[in-house]
């Protein structure tokens, strides 16, 4: 399973207001390994994207966004990436974003461990936690 790693400025943003996590639409990116994110990033645009031409949909399907005794939980439905009318890729990482944020805020990336390239019709499927939720923040 590809390991999760929070952008230091989530916290920020959650704090001040910039993220509506149940009720904004979240999408994810890719980026190749010689451009991998890094913790300090903060928006869409520092990142460098893969071309995303063939890829059939970025947006998240959220699940639960709620809290529980004073712990809040985000669950997001697993994704599946399919690559539609030619190949994708190569990819390292797919990172997490707030679209519906005025600069499109970063949340998180998962690190894939090696390049992954998606042929026409084949499919990535982002296995996101739906016991635990992408986040948890107590």
């Amino acid at each position: 399973m590809a390991s999760f790693q929070k952008f230091n400025s989530f916290v920020e943003a959650v704090a001040e207001k910039k993220h509506d996590l149940g009720g904004d639409t979240l999408k994810v990116t890719f980026t190749a390994a010689a451009n991998a994110p890094v913790a300090s990033n903060t928006v869409l645009a520092n990142l460098t994207e893969i071309t995303l031409t063939y890829v059939d949909s970025q947006t998240l399907t959220i699940s639960t966004s709620a809290q529980t005794s004073g712990t809040y939980k985000l669950v997001i439905a697993d994704k599946v990436v399919t690559a539609t009318g030619g190949a994708v890729g190569p990819f390292r990482y797919v990172v997490v974003y707030d679209d519906t944020a005025a600069n499109d805020e970063l949340i998180c990336w998962y690190d894939y461990g090696s390049e992954i390239t998606l042929a026409d019709t084949e499919t990535l499927t982002i296995d996101f936690d739906g016991t635990n939720g992408v986040l948890t923040i107590a």
